[in-house]
């Protein structure tokens, strides 16, 4: 089961927990109203697994890939992870589901601040569109996941300040009707 906490304030390696303290831990609920669903599933049968086609098939996840993100297996890892750890949104929802390994989403509640989402093998999220938040790997540095995507995969990435674009607006107004 998901675990997610609100994260204290330390600039130290952002592979670890941080945990806020007191801690804070944060439901499903609570990310819910964020826009984040989660579901928990059976990552060893991923390729023929019937509930995940349901969830493909109901929220029309067409297109999918699998991604392993560790040093001996992705080129630039530096860089892939120090832009992964920029705060940005995307236009579209972002869909991962962990088949191995670990690592983190940190994404912004109502009043701005970082919410730290633990994933591991099993777990699968979406991100709505518009949402800002960032992706680390754990102290374990190693991640095997699926990206899933409606249509065509979009990977544009865009940094903070993104307020401009439509799916931002779109995501507030969500925000705002679920207050």
């Amino acid at each position: 089961m998901v675990q997610a906490w609100y994260m204290d304030k330390s600039a130290d390696d952002p592979r670890r927990p941080h945990r806020g303290e007191p801690a804070l831990p944060v439901g499903l609920e609570q990310l819910r109203g964020l826009g984040v669903l989660y579901w928990e599933l059976d990552a060893d049968k991923y390729e023929n697994d019937p509930e995940l086609e349901k969830i493909r098939k109901e929220r029309n996840y067409s297109w999918m890939d699998v991604i392993t993100i560790c040093k001996d297996k992705l080129p630039n890892y530096e860089e892939k992870i120090k832009m992964l750890y920029e705060e940005h949104l995307h236009l579209d929802d972002e869909i991962r589901y962990i088949l191995d390994g670990s690592g983190y989403f940190d994404v912004r509640d109502k009043e701005d601040k970082w919410i730290r989402i633990f994933m591991e093998k099993g777990d699968m999220i979406t991100l709505p569109a518009g949402i800002y938040h960032r992706f680390t790997l754990d102290e374990k540095n190693y991640v095997k996941a699926m990206r899933l995507f409606v249509g065509d995969p979009v990977w544009t990435a865009y940094n903070r300040p993104a307020d401009h674009f439509e799916a931002r607006g779109q995501y507030l107004e969500f925000l705002a009707q679920t207050a």
